[in-house]
């Protein structure tokens, strides 16, 4: 029976209702309520919660008026005013007069909207609960007080609250930074427009035009520096995961002996952090670097090898470093499954006669593929956004830094080339513009690629 009548009250007053049903059935309380937020909640006895509510309004409204419309306004103009001298005739000199700060105007614009965007949640809350309060009165139940409401949170809904911080962090920390650099892609806000001294200015899309146009020297190092991204990207996560597997099928094998010395040696580079060996190689590559001299008294060669000096060069010395540093990792990971594939399909294979290349076709690279899969959209992703191995060998290095007015080099991917665009060259608007891009890309294949694996397909059918 008290199964029966929580589930009535639950029917009769529900959790998750609509505000315009509220607005819509509500009474003359609730609908006040809309306006003055707290007034259902007060006139049903709920006198903490009301006030929270009515506080709540207070403390925007008060800010809207003192900062928010002000804040609104120069997300708008995004700064009017600029850095000016000014003679004082008192002192017979010229003094500086500050003017508007363009990314102040837009970081305060933003945060007003986050602000307003908060309020209107906490709006909603409000007519939803005067709306509960109405409903149960005209039931003739009991209203809850502030302490049966707080132990609904720590008890009932006990999730949410524990939610509540990790999402306000998310939010603060994470999302309204994104929309912050979102809305730089939009803005002229580069190295020629430096605020105080220089506002910027929205601009619509024609950063967004000025990058996909091939004819122009941003659009010509754009498609230049994807096709590379592309291209190390594929080679730097088949290569790794191809030979990585080969290297763990070898030492899993029953006829290889001191397995462990040998997953050792190989996994030992992942002890020493990988900046430490990227510095290393890069010095150990240097035309007059140790590798260089080695095979010049050698015999070997007669002149330093152009190791970083020649674009192909570069560009297959770091794939090959690249292999160095992530073949292990994927030795860890595909040793795990091997041992993990039933030995009864090798043994079933071998009776009806399947030579070794065909059980690799027919039984390991199948198993490995379908366990890895997603691993591997990992790991492509990971190579689109691989700063480290790029910037701390070549630094976008060799030949004439060519690209967009010497903003990126041959060996640039496209996130190192955002690097400087941002850190050396003050270019903010386009280099949002390419992160937007590289997000968009990544977000695209991630999910394109994952929803047309087996992993995602079948999951439970794999035999």
């Amino acid at each position: 029976m008290k199964l029966k009548k929580e589930k009535k009250e639950f029917s009769e007053f529900p959790n998750v209702i609509s505000v315009r049903t509220a607005l819509k059935e509500g009474n003359r309380n609730t609908r006040i309520s809309a306006l003055i937020m707290g007034f259902g909640n007060l006139a049903g006895g709920q006198i903490v919660k009301g006030l929270m509510y009515l506080l709540m309004e207070i403390a925007f409204i008060f800010y809207m008026v003192m900062f928010g419309g002000g804040f609104l306004g120069g997300l708008v103009t995004l700064g009017t005013r600029t850095t000016e001298e000014v003679f004082n005739e008192e002192k017979q000199i010229y003094e500086y007069a500050a003017g508007d700060n363009s990314m102040l105007f837009l970081l305060y614009g933003i945060i007003t909207l986050f602000l307003i965007a908060a309020f209107i949640f906490a709006w909603r809350t409000a007519v939803k609960s005067a709306y509960q309060v109405q409903k149960l009165k005209e039931a003739g139940r009991e209203i809850p007080g502030i302490r049966e409401d707080l132990k609904k949170l720590i008890d009932g809904r006990l999730y949410g609250t524990l939610l509540v911080m990790p999402v306000m962090c998310v939010v603060v920390f994470t999302i309204m930074p994104l929309v912050f650099m979102t809305c730089m892609a939009f803005t002229n806000y580069d190295r020629n427009h430096q605020p105080p001294g220089a506002l910027f200015d929205w601009v619509g899309l024609i950063n967004f035009q000025k990058l996909f146009d091939l004819s122009g020297s941003l659009g010509y190092a754009f498609w230049h520096v994807l096709g590379w991204t592309i291209i190390w990207a594929i080679l730097a996560t088949a290569l790794n995961y191809i030979l990585g597997m080969i290297l763990a099928i070898v030492i899993n094998r029953k006829e290889t002996h001191w397995k462990g010395f040998w997953r050792f040696i190989f996994v030992l580079s992942i002890a020493v952090p990988q900046f430490v060996s990227l510095l290393i190689m890069r010095t150990m590559l240097q035309e007059q670097g140790a590798i260089n001299i080695l095979l010049q008294n050698l015999g070997l060669i007669s002149a330093p090898l152009p190791f970083w000096t020649n674009t192909m060069w570069a560009r297959v010395t770091v794939i090959i470093v690249n292999l160095w540093v992530g073949i292990p990792f994927t030795l860890l990971q595909v040793t795990g499954i091997l041992q993990n594939i039933p030995q009864e399909l090798y043994e079933s294979a071998k009776v009806d006669g399947a030579n070794a290349v065909v059980t690799f076709f027919k039984i390991t690279l199948p198993y490995m593929l379908f366990v890895t899969t997603p691993y591997l959209i990992t790991q492509f992703i990971g190579n689109i956004n691989n700063f480290n191995v790029i910037y701390l060998l070549t630094e976008g290095k060799p030949a004439a830094m060519d690209y967009f007015n010497g903003t990126a080099g041959k060996t640039d991917l496209l996130v190192t080339w955002l690097y400087k665009l941002t850190v050396d060259f003050k270019d903010y608007n386009y280099a949002a513009v390419i992160g937007i891009t590289v997000f968009v890309l990544s977000a695209v294949f991630s999910l394109a690629a994952y929803q047309h694996t087996g992993s995602y397909k079948d999951e439970e059918g794999f035999q």
